[in-house]
């Protein structure tokens, strides 16, 4: 252990967080997705969306009663190459494991596949979704709405959501190129790591209402549940430095999200309702395209893995070291934390520490405890 932070091993993760899926009544198939889709954020070192969300989101969720541990998927339309699934405010990673599946399939016969879902919860790390397309030679895509925290370009009101709109696409090198990044500067769990390990927000992220931007992570938090504070979206403040960009893509993840299986959007997605908590009702879109529909799939690896070793062999500015490309950095982290493990800080063992009392469980030796 140094300065409060340990290392647990992945599969020693995993398990536990099965075990607490399991002790929330998810039934056992679908808390191993669950966990699984967790495990794959802290593989890659996207330490926001892995086990440091399991209490605060799902936990805390469940036993507030505003989210369901058993997942009710109905399927509203089922044509040849596109569906709609409602999944009643159950788990998101569940019905998206099933959306994405179903958008494969699809895909494997018309080449493309596309499922949309309404009345849904927060699914964890999109790139998992589109790591399912890659692993049959596909490019993946998905995009989810979220609750409202960022402004649009001129305001200063949270009225979208981080909104990611997500792309996995196969190469011939031992990692796909991966996108996986909100539309915003910076998503709400980035900002609750900050708070977490006691940092501050780097400026520029956050605007309050008096259009000053914001550090203090734990106000930020704060604020952003008040409404008194919003995220920017990419690109900043303002037009000057392409604003709107981030804007708009956000506001095509939150169309397709919403419009296309008749969910709810912007301040709908709120989690309150006459002033109490309430579902969160999000939606998510997930596509499938068969390369095999368009070209020689090693062909199609090679152009790839040619336009991203370019890219990287390419000048680089003064100082720097390297060049990256999209997924690059989450691959050597999991070349190093497949045999380190999790990092766990201070504040994290404590939620730990709940969750075990909470569900009485047992057989864990964490050093912390």
């Amino acid at each position: 252990m140094k300065n409060d932070v340990c290392l647990i091993p992945l599969d020693e993760m995993k398990k536990f967080m099965i075990d607490v899926f399991k002790g929330l009544e998810v039934p056992e198939n679908e808390a191993k997705i669950c966990a699984d889709v967790l495990i794959e954020a802290d593989k890659r070192g996207m330490d926001s969306h892995g086990i440091n969300r399991l209490k605060p989101i799902y936990y805390d969720r469940i036993k507030a009663g505003i989210q369901f541990a058993r997942t009710k998927i109905d399927i509203i339309k089922d044509n040849m190459a596109t569906a709609v699934l409602d999944g009643n405010d159950g788990m998101g990673m569940v019905v998206s494991h099933k959306a994405m599946n179903m958008a494969i399939e699809k895909a494997k016969i018309y080449g493309l596949g596309m499922v949309a879902v309404r009345n849904s919860t927060h699914y964890g790390i999109a790139g998992y979704y589109t790591s399912m397309a890659v692993k049959h030679n596909m490019i993946g895509i998905t995009g989810t709405n979220a609750r409202p925290s960022v402004a649009p370009t001129f305001g200063v009101q949270g009225m979208l959501g981080t909104n990611p709109m997500t792309f996995g696409i196969p190469t011939d090198e031992d990692f796909p190129f991966s996108l996986d990044c909100a539309t915003s500067i910076s998503q709400r769990g980035k900002i609750e790591y900050y708070a977490r390990a006691g940092k501050p927000t780097p400026a520029g992220l956050v605007i309050n209402h008096s259009g000053e931007s914001m550090t203090d992570s734990a106000e930020i938090l704060k604020a952003l549940t008040e409404g008194t504070a919003a995220l920017n979206p990419v690109g900043g403040i303002g037009e000057d430095t392409g604003g709107y960009k981030g804007y708009g893509y956000s506001t095509v993840v939150e169309i397709l999200s919403a419009a296309l299986q008749g969910g709810s959007f912007l301040q709908m997605l709120s989690g309150f309702k006459d002033g109490k908590k309430a579902p969160y009702h999000l939606g998510h879109f997930f596509i499938a395209i068969n390369i095999e529909s368009f070209s020689e799939v090693n062909d199609f690896k090679k152009t790839s893995g040619d336009i991203l070793r370019a890219l990287r062999k390419s000048k680089k500015m003064p100082g720097a070291d390297r060049i990256y490309t999209a997924g690059e950095k989450e691959h050597e982290i999991w070349l190093d934390r497949k045999d380190t493990g999790v990092p766990v800080n201070a504040s994290l063992q404590e939620d730990i520490k709940t969750l075990i009392n909470e569900l009485n469980i047992t057989g864990y030796q964490f050093p912390f405890l």
